[in-house]
């Protein structure tokens, strides 16, 4: 499956891979995402295809739920920083855990960010997207 990259006015749109094993927490925040304009947005149901997908799809940005079936979020971040392409991949670890423990060690275990779910205020969401967009190579 050979991904083109998505067009908006002339403008090449930036990827988003959104990781999530609850169908109902995957496409709704694939909607809301999409619903925002500017993304092109592609989803995997646990890390195994998560790590095949962005093979291909070369994400600029990853949504990764901490606890799956077959490949956990940990796991699957663990192998997309082993690639050449993911290694400054921004990750954020969206888990229902809440802790600042937690926090600290999705951040410490190669996580970009961390987003406790569910996810309700979804114009935070849109600033810290713009804000990684932003600060990343290539983009004013």
């Amino acid at each position: 499956m050979i991904l083109e990259i998505g067009r908006e006015n002339g403008v090449d749109l930036k990827r988003i891979l959104v990781v999530e094993d609850n169908d109902d927490n995957r496409e709704i925040l694939v909607y809301r995402l999409q619903r925002m304009g500017g993304y092109e947005v592609v989803a995997a149901s646990n890390g195994k295809e998560a790590l095949e997908v962005a093979s291909q799809a070369k994400p600029d940005l990853v949504f990764m739920d901490l606890r799956m079936p077959v490949m956990d979020g940990w796991q699957a971040t663990h192998a997309l920083r082993q690639t050449a392409w993911g290694k400054n991949l921004p990750i954020i670890a969206v888990t229902a855990h809440t802790m600042d423990a937690d926090r600290e060690k999705a951040l410490q275990g190669g996580f970009t960010d961390y987003i406790p779910k569910p996810i309700t205020d979804y114009s935070f969401l849109q600033r810290k997207i713009q804000s990684l967009f932003k600060d990343s190579p290539g983009n004013p």
